[in-house]
């Protein structure tokens, strides 16, 4: 988390902002990690009365190895929705039971080395089900259902409603009954996830008793609740209150599990709750541009770095790390891409020189791992902020990584 130190600097986990851009340049990802251990922390104390519990980190959110082994140090599994992301998790020293691949829509051969691996499946399909059963009949598997409730901060992100593509819809688990009772297939484990950026505990509580409908029709070993929680990206912003959620939740799914007669392991996997606010893209300044309306600040980077705010029209709060007590002026600050790529319109920021530097916050998910190399320019590095330390965690992309997988046919 970047934040004002006494000493009037902006800092990232202890460490001089400007200090970091200076070291490593821009544009860059920073990631204080003791802002994960306090997320972590938090939401793990939120539901401490589960004794049957799993946080499985959402690793799409910020996948890099070494976050990974940050959180398989605090206790977490991993929520991995496609097979790469479980070959990454198994290299980052996770077990196979710590994994939980939720992928959707993908090939049965895909699913097959899930299977291999041993790694626990959730299926979110009829169809993919039903080939499952014939092909690993004797296998556990999970089932991802769709709660037919539309939640979510962007129709993008919104993924519990009656014409989602995920999950099995409510009205199918006849079939899915039907089809285990036929084929011997043992459904272990019910899942669902009905969207992001959810703050209302309501919303979570009306899912909650739908997937608790759904377990008690099979001999489920786990209930996983997916995310969603939403977290502040301006100081306006509701978030979800964590801790009353884990005492509401809580006390239904203990009480859901006291009447089932045998304990159920409570998941949860989030991913922006746990990397978000810890995340910081430092970006340069090119130029400072007077349009007859607009003043634009150009930076050196752009949506191929953080889409965001491109995709989801997603608020990032930004700061001149360089100049923190300048006079406040109304800037767009703009990006380098050949599109219209506003990190922010009208935004009143401390005044914007040319060669200062601008911190984006909550940059932590879903920045650096939807990233790419759009216009043929490089993805940045990343850095780790622990102990007061900075360790670079990957390099910035070379002209060699844009050729690499090219074929060069010749003249």
């Amino acid at each position: 988390m970047i934040k004002l130190s006494q000493s009037q600097e902006y800092s990232i986990g202890g460490v001089s902002a400007t200090e970091i851009a200076k070291e490593y340049g821009t544009p860059l990802y920073v990631y204080d990690i003791s802002t994960i251990e306090s997320q972590y922390n938090r939401l793990d104390a939120a539901f401490s009365s589960i004794g049957k519990r799993r946080i499985n980190y959402a690793m799409k959110a910020l996948s890099n190895i070494n976050i990974l082994r940050t959180m398989r140090r605090l206790g977490s599994g991993i929520d991995a929705v496609s097979i790469n992301e479980v070959m990454l998790a198994l290299k980052a020293g996770f077990a196979p039971s710590d994994i939980i691949y939720t992928p959707s829509g993908v090939d049965m051969e895909e699913i097959d080395i899930a299977v291999e691996l041993g790694v626990n499946i959730n299926i979110d399909s009829m169809v993919a089900l039903e080939e499952f059963a014939r092909r690993h009949k004797d296998t556990p598997v999970g089932i991802r259902i769709t709660p037919h409730i539309v939640a979510g901060g962007n129709a993008k992100i919104c993924t519990g409603g009656i014409d989602s593509k995920f999950g099995i819809s409510i009205h199918y688990l006849d079939r899915v009954e039907a089809l285990s009772r036929e084929t011997g297939l043992k459904i272990n484990g019910i899942h669902m996830h009905t969207g992001s950026d959810i703050y209302d505990v309501d919303v979570f509580l009306r899912g909650a008793e739908i997937l608790f409908n759904a377990a008690s029709r099979f001999p489920v070993e786990y209930i996983d609740f997916g995310s969603g929680f939403k977290v502040r990206y301006r100081d306006t912003d509701r978030a979800t209150n964590v801790e009353l959620l884990g005492e509401k939740l809580s006390a239904a799914f203990n009480a859901f599990c006291e009447k089932a007669g045998r304990d159920i392991c409570f998941m949860i996997e989030p991913g922006k709750f746990l990397v978000s606010d810890s995340g910081t893209l430092l970006v340069g300044v090119n130029w400072v541009k007077q349009a007859p309306v607009t003043t634009f600040a150009q930076v050196n980077s752009g949506l191929n770095h953080l889409i965001r705010p491109m995709m989801y029209d997603a608020y990032h709060h930004i700061v001149n790390i360089s100049n923190p007590f300048g006079e406040i002026k109304d800037y767009n600050v703009t990006g380098y891409i050949c599109e219209t790529d506003n990190f922010a319109q009208n935004r009143p920021i401390n005044e914007i020189r040319k060669g200062d530097v601008l911190a984006i916050m909550n940059a932590g998910a879903y920045g650096y791992t939807m990233a790419s190399m759009y216009n043929s320019r490089f993805r940045p590095a990343q850095v780790m902020v622990k102990d007061g330390r900075c360790h670079l965690i990957s390099r910035p992309d070379t002209l060699e990584d844009i050729l690499s997988t090219q074929i060069d046919l010749g003249e």
